[in-house]
């Protein structure tokens, strides 16, 4: 048995890149069009933010807490599951998160967003903005076809750093139990694209850190 120092981090890989990019691409051929309500969702979020009305704070709760719930379901649990035994776990781990943020957004009103104004809210449109429209340019950029690209809503990576971003904005201690699944898939999804020598990692990990750098005590 190797010594563990004699590990490295693609040691623990359980797939190669093709592999993992080509199960994202049959799902997206499997759930097509949830794509156009996935861009919907995130497109519907920065209109919300952006405005003033009633119950802003409880709709956007709402709307990442059911992008969390099916990013859990049908991607973990459905397809990543099949080449990752790990990944019921990350399912459970994003149906908790909805279910945190439909408690504490919805129903308990704990979820508090700062008013339309100010540099640290101009920055959050901007992330959640880059994230929604251009983290799906990454697959072609990076040489993979359109049938490949992750889209907010319906893949976990843009779906939790939109979210890291739009927590940027929520008043109060309770931001910092809503951070806790995203950073933490974040940090996993980063490694493991890291292993795998693509450039998202480098991708995630920066946004992911610039979202939490806005992060407000």
């Amino acid at each position: 048995m190797p010594e563990w120092w004699t590990y490295r981090l693609t040691s623990f890989l359980l797939f190669s890149p093709r592999t993992y990019y080509r199960t994202i691409e049959l799902y997206n051929a499997e759930i097509w069009p949830a794509q156009v309500a996935g861009v919907a969702t995130g497109l519907a979020i920065l209109l919300l933010l952006l405005g003033k009305r009633a119950r802003r704070d409880q709709a956007i709760a709402a709307l990442l807490a059911g992008c969390w719930l099916w990013t859990g379901w049908a991607f973990h649990y459905q397809r990543y599951a099949e080449i990752n035994w790990i990944a019921p776990w990350f399912g459970a781990a994003f149906a908790f998160q909805a279910l945190l943020l439909v408690i504490g957004g919805v129903v308990a009103r704990r979820i508090a967003l700062q008013p339309a104004e100010g540099r640290a809210f101009r920055f959050t449109i901007a992330l959640v903005a880059i994230v929604v429209v251009g983290y799906p340019l990454l697959a072609p950029l990076t040489g993979r076809p359109w049938t490949s690209a992750e889209i907010f809503g319906i893949a976990p990576d843009p779906t939790a750093l939109a979210t890291i971003a739009v927590l940027a904005l929520v008043r109060g201690r309770v931001r910092w139990l809503l951070l806790v699944v995203p950073l933490a898939w974040c940090s996993f999804t980063a490694l493991t694209l890291w292993a795998m020598k693509v450039p998202e990692a480098f991708v995630v990990a920066t946004i992911a850190f610039l979202a939490l750098l806005r992060q407000k005590k």
